[in-house]
């Protein structure tokens, strides 16, 4: 066997039709989460007074706050989204982290027996007629969690197997 190209398990090559694909997932993976994020702080920056209305159906925020945050969110979830897609420094970290805030709100509301729109897709978003779109809402955000932690994964292999630090 060629020394090259045969190590041990901590400094393995991968396989390159393997490492091609894997590359593909994460780009597919980051571009998925990417859109949806765009999608939705687009529709909300469209129309931030029904955002705000939403926003304030959740009871969580002081009056004062629900106006500036139904224009600072969207701008964040525009932002994650530009970050993610061109694989920049701390756009999978804002992603991530905006989706662990929904997350907390999507159980507050569960909890507090709210049926409301989740407010994720604005006003056109099909969720907004059925009833449970909270919990639709939480799915969603568990599955974008759940790709989000998937390019965690494949970027600290990625820096294992290239020696960078974590």
């Amino acid at each position: 066997m060629d020394a090259g190209t045969c190590r041990s398990n901590t400094g393995a090559t991968p396989h390159p039709v393997r490492a091609g694909l894997g590359e593909w997932a994460d780009r597919i993976v980051r571009a998925g989460l990417a859109l949806a994020f765009l999608a939705a702080g687009a529709v909300k920056l469209g129309n931030p007074e029904v955002f705000a209305v939403t926003v304030r159906a959740f009871g969580i925020l002081p009056d004062a706050l629900v106006g500036p945050l139904s224009v600072a969110l969207p701008c964040l979830e525009v932002a994650a989204a530009v970050l993610l897609l061109l694989d920049m420094r701390w756009g999978l970290e804002l992603t991530t982290a905006l989706l662990l805030v929904f997350v907390a709100v999507l159980v507050h509301a569960l909890r507090m027996g709210l049926d409301i729109d989740c407010g994720c897709y604005g006003p056109s978003d099909p969720e907004r007629e059925a009833f449970g779109s909270i919990r639709q809402a939480l799915w969603r955000d568990g599955a974008m969690l759940a790709a989000a932690a998937f390019l965690f994964w494949r970027g600290r292999r990625a820096r294992r197997a290239t020696g960078t630090p974590a």
